[in-house]
């Protein structure tokens, strides 16, 4: 796959790391296996991958910019430990992302509305 200056969103919760339910921005799940190869396979290949979650979100309340960048903290690590690298987080796409991987995701075929899959 060739990234044309793009790169893939991997979201973090359910998706790379088993998710159990909501324990506080400290509790991360255990690697996911097939995914983290996945992403190590991508970024062998050169393609740039950001974790894509909503840990990160920033309401604009009080404290919130703090809470971000302690998940975006908590997350890099876990990234380092079980990717062996630091990927970039964020909770907002752009034109450059070719991909998303999701457990919540349901794809929708270009232009159309026409539903791919199971909904």
């Amino acid at each position: 796959m060739s990234n044309h200056g793009g790169w893939i969103g991997v979201d973090f919760d359910g998706t790379l790391a088993t998710y159990d339910g909501w324990h506080g921005p400290n509790h991360t799940g255990q690697p996911i296996p097939e995914m983290v190869e996945r992403v190590k396979a991508f970024r062998e290949d050169g393609i740039p991958v950001r974790i894509f979650t909503a840990r990160v979100y920033n309401s604009g309340r009080s404290g919130a910019a703090a809470e971000v960048a302690h998940a975006t903290a908590v997350i890099e690590q876990w990234c380092l430990e079980h990717i062996g690298e630091v990927l970039p987080v964020t909770c907002q796409k752009d034109f450059g992302m070719m991909r998303l991987y999701d457990d919540r995701c349901v794809q929708v075929e270009t232009n159309t509305g026409k539903v791919l899959g199971r909904e």
